[in-house]
């Protein structure tokens, strides 16, 4: 589990395609520091397992699900991405609980520069909209967010200038592609909806 705040920016350093899956190396000084053999870290909200490592780097195994989920696929060596170790019981949870576990890829459809802050709009699809509420939480390529304001198919959130420069979402421009997870308790809100029970299969009225 994660909190979406992320701690450093990394960066691709090798990717190994093999058949419908890969291997992936990302520079990471700080989140490799106290990692270990089977540790998850979060690669632009991408919960992977590190099963090499060295001073400032570690590898890890892509299954062809996560790439066909996220935008894994696309990253080329150099690119820089987010990158957040998974919290440890009795962290302050300062964002919002983020599994790691992408629902899809959104787009960036409007990038509005304010005074001192900067607003993105994002794409949605229909199977996502219901789990997005306005002042609700979202994790974008693993940033803990909330929302600003959401439509039929789209949402925007708000970015404070800590925000711009500490991940990449400050690089973020129309058209360019990012990792979505919504909300873990609007999911399963929805899915109890779906079946008409409740988490002790009571019926809903």
């Amino acid at each position: 589990m994660f909190t979406g705040l992320i701690e450093e920016l990394g960066a691709i350093v090798r990717w190994d395609a093999v058949g419908d899956a890969g291997r992936l190396t990302v520079r990471g000084p700080l989140v490799v520091s106290d990692a270990a053999h089977g540790d998850s870290i979060s690669v632009n909200g991408v919960c992977l397992t590190v099963v090499e490592q060295g001073d400032d780097w570690f590898t890890a195994d892509v299954m062809g699900q996560t790439l066909a989920m996220s935008t894994i696929g696309t990253w080329a060596v150099g690119e820089t991405v987010n990158l957040e170790r998974a919290a440890a019981v009795g962290d302050r949870l300062g964002g919002h609980i983020v599994q790691g576990h992408i629902d899809g890829t959104t787009t960036a459809l409007e990038v509005r520069q304010q005074d001192a802050w900067r607003v993105l709009r994002f794409s949605l699809d229909a199977a996502h909209a219901p789990l997005v509420v306005d002042k609700g939480s979202v994790a974008v390529d693993g940033v803990s967010l909330t929302v600003s304001a959401a439509g039929d198919d789209w949402f925007e959130v708000s970015l404070i200038p800590e925000t711009l420069a500490a991940t990449t979402l400050g690089r973020k421009q129309v058209g360019d592609a990012a990792n979505l997870e919504t909300d873990i308790l609007a999911r399963h809100v929805a899915r109890l909806v779906r079946f008409g029970a409740t988490a002790d299969g009571r019926t809903l009225s």
